[in-house]
């Protein structure tokens, strides 16, 4: 999913200077941090009313999600150099907050250490951020082809979690989260790398794909808490 914007993410002729890269860099930071804002708000809105997306049948609520936030990434890219685009920016992340509060709900209904859980999945993927953001500022290999790699390995992981709506296997699930946690944090360090190499000039943009693979980390990383480390009532 985070490579939904293959088309825009398209090198320019001229590299920009270092200091147009350290400012969309900079401003990618401040908007993401921003963005965690409405998610946290979303979830918790979601945990008060106790918000259910198509629960009862997962693979509609899938395609629904799906063309929901193919909606917000094609609006979002196509008014990411005006502030209408920060604005439906800051509106998805409300939504995946809203979708997460289902999982976060489950984790807090379902362990003791529900609330411990979460905060190591939160601390953990501040840690993959830095550890890719250090990295990516500091290496000076090309890692541009990567990219189409990642991209398959994404899709891979939608068709397995889909697969898996029926076939209800753990082991699937489990291996699922922890392939999801190595691609998304590769995904992390090759967007950032990209703004650093000035492959990536628009911090809208720019931002909506490290809150995508930031996002996904902390998912995917509280559902392997919660499966080993879940202490039950």
């Amino acid at each position: 999913m985070n490579d939904n914007l293959q088309a825009a993410y398209g090198f320019t002729d001229a590299v920009p200077s270092v200091e147009q890269r350290n400012r969309v860099l900079r401003n990618t930071y401040w908007l993401l941090a921003l963005s965690l804002v409405p998610t946290v708000l979303g979830s918790w809105v979601g945990l008060q009313m106790g918000f259910s997306w198509f629960a009862a049948r997962p693979f509609i609520g899938f395609m629904v999600f799906m063309g929901v936030a193919f909606g917000f990434f094609f609006a979002i890219e196509k008014t990411k150099n005006s502030g209408l685009g920060v604005i439906l920016l800051l509106a998805f992340t409300f939504f995946m907050g809203l979708m997460l509060s289902r999982m976060i709900g489950a984790v807090l209904g379902n362990f003791r250490n529900g609330s411990q859980l979460i905060t190591m999945a939160f601390g953990g993927t501040a840690l993959v951020f830095f550890g890719m953001a250090t990295l990516a500022s500091t290496m000076k290999r090309d890692i541009s082809g990567l990219g189409k790699w990642l991209f398959v390995g994404v899709i891979g992981l939608i068709v397995a979690s889909v697969a898996n709506i029926w076939l209800q296997m753990p082991a699937l699930m489990m291996t699922v989260s922890v392939l999801a946690v190595v691609i998304f944090s590769a995904y992390m360090l090759y967007d950032l790398k990209r703004i650093v190499d000035g492959g990536e000039t628009n911090y809208v943009t720019a931002t909506l794909a490290i809150y995508l693979d930031v996002y996904n980390v902390f998912v995917h990383l509280l559902s392997l808490l919660g499966i080993f480390g879940g202490e039950r009532d």
